[in-house]
C-alpha cells in the first residue's frame, strides 16, 4: 500500500461568514433545482390564462389568429437548475476549505494560486457545504459574485406581463360585479 493513501488531505466543510486563503480549484460541476412554490405558481399561471385566453379571443375575432403556444404548468412546477460548483481554498495554516458556488462565473475570474476572499453563507441542508455570495479575487481586486436563476428569471417577463394584465382583468369583473 502506498503511503499516498494513508495521508489524505482533511478537506473542512463549514466556516465562518469569511474565508481568506489560496484557490486550490474547482471540483466537477452538476446542477440542482431551485424548489418552486405551487400556490405562487397556480396564481401565476391561471392569471395569466386569463389574459391570454382574452387576447385569443379578441385576436381571433380580428384576424383569425391564435397566441403561441406557452409552457405547461407541468414544465413551469419543475423550476429552474443552476449550476453547482464545489471550491476549494486554503488558508495560510495550510487548512483545506470546501464551499460551493452556485451559478456561473467568468471563466478567467480564478486562477490556482490566486488570493481570494470568500463571503459565504449557511444553506437551508447542514450536511451541504456553505455556499458562496461574493468572491473577492485578492490578486486582481476584482470581485465577482456568481449569477443564479431565480423563480421569477425561470417564468419569464412575457408570464409575467399576463399574469399581471390577468389579475388587472379579474379586479375589472369582480369591481364590475359587485356594482
Amino acid at each position: 500500500m502506498d503511503d499516498a493513501g494513508l495521508y489524505r488531505e482533511q478537506i473542512l466543510r463549514h466556516a465562518g461568514p469569511v474565508i481568506t486563503g489560496r484557490f486550490v480549484g474547482f471540483q466537477a460541476s452538476y446542477t440542482r433545482e431551485v424548489k418552486v412554490g405551487q400556490p405562487l405558481l397556480l396564481a401565476v399561471f391561471v392569471t395569466a390564462g386569463i389574459a391570454q385566453g382574452l387576447v385569443a379571443l379578441v385576436l381571433a375575432k380580428l384576424r383569425g389568429g391564435a397566441l403561441g403556444a406557452r409552457r405547461s404548468f407541468r414544465e413551469l412546477k419543475k423550476g429552474p437548475e443552476y449550476l453547482v460548483t464545489p471550491l476549494r481554498v486554503r488558508d495560510d495554516l495550510g487548512q483545506t476549505y470546501e464551499v460551493e458556488m452556485h451559478g456561473y462565473l467568468p471563466v478567467s475570474a480564478l486562477h490556482r494560486g490566486d488570493l481570494v476572499q470568500l463571503r459565504t453563507q449557511q444553506q437551508k441542508d447542514p450536511q451541504l457545504p456553505v455556499k458562496v455570495r461574493q468572491v473577492l479575487n485578492l490578486t486582481t481586486l476584482q470581485p465577482l459574485t456568481p449569477r443564479v436563476p431565480t423563480l421569477w428569471s425561470h417564468l419569464g417577463p412575457g408570464l409575467l406581463i399576463q399574469a399581471g394584465a390577468g389579475l388587472v382583468l379579474v379586479g375589472l369583473l369582480a369591481a364590475a360585479w359587485l356594482h
